[in-house]
This record gives structure tokens, C-alpha cells and sequence, in this order.
């Protein structure tokens, strides 16, 4: 799938999908929403606005409020490709996410993944 394809999602089409990967594996909407605000710097409500607002998924990162200087401290490998890796500034802070919430699906402490100390 090319990037622009990728960007153009709507984001309310691509978050339930997040969510459902982590409460599959026993983890909360609310975990979900936490990484993704430590991400990006949305609040939990903000979350939900873009989600009815109809954002695309490149324009949630593109506007996202405060993105974590942290992030880059997110390494290994989602859909076959290192994060720390990727080109595209976008996509990378997208593939952030993807890793975020796979960590979280496989059952990683909370304090691990926000790269806490």
C-alpha cells in the first residue's frame, strides 16, 4: 500500500482497529488512548473528536498537539520494517504507533512502553 494511500485513511477506521488488536489480547481502550497521547500529545477526548470528525490518518499526525520527543527512543520492527529505520517522517511517526500498540498487545508493562525509567 503506498503512503498517500496510508494517509488518506480515516482515522476513524484505523483507530477501532488499534484498539481491538490490544483488547483481543486483554489490554483496555483506555491503554490504548494513553499511548496514543503519550504519542502524540491528543488528550483521550481529542482521540474521540478526530475519530467523529472524519480526520485522515496522516492529518491526526500532521496536527498532532505536542509529539513526545521520546518517540524516537521507539526501536524494532512492525509490518517488516524497522521503525527507527523509515524514511518518511510521517510514516515513521504512524509506524510509532503500530509498535506502541503491538507492544501493549503482547503484554508489555505500561512504564516500558512509554519509555518510562
Amino acid at each position: 500500500m503506498s503512503n498517500d494511500k496510508v494517509y488518506g485513511m480515516l482515522f476513524s477506521k484505523v483507530y477501532p482497529l488499534l484498539v481491538s488488536k490490544a483488547v483481543k489480547k486483554g489490554r483496555t481502550p483506555g491503554e490504548v488512548d494513553e499511548v496514543t497521547s503519550w504519542l502524540t500529545g491528543y488528550t483521550p477526548e481529542q482521540i474521540a473528536q478526530a475519530a467523529a470528525d472524519g480526520v485522515t490518518y496522516g492529518d491526526f499526525f500532521r496536527q498532532a498537539p505536542a509529539l513526545n520527543p521520546a518517540r524516537t527512543l521507539v526501536t524494532g520492527v512492525v509490518c517488516g520494517v524497522r521503525v527507527e529505520e523509515i524514511q518518511e517522517p510521517l510514516m515513521q511517526e504512524i509506524r510509532y504507533l503500530d509498535k506502541l500498540v503491538d507492544e501493549l498487545a503482547k503484554g508489555k508493562p505500561m512504564e516500558k512502553i512509554l519509555r518510562k525509567s
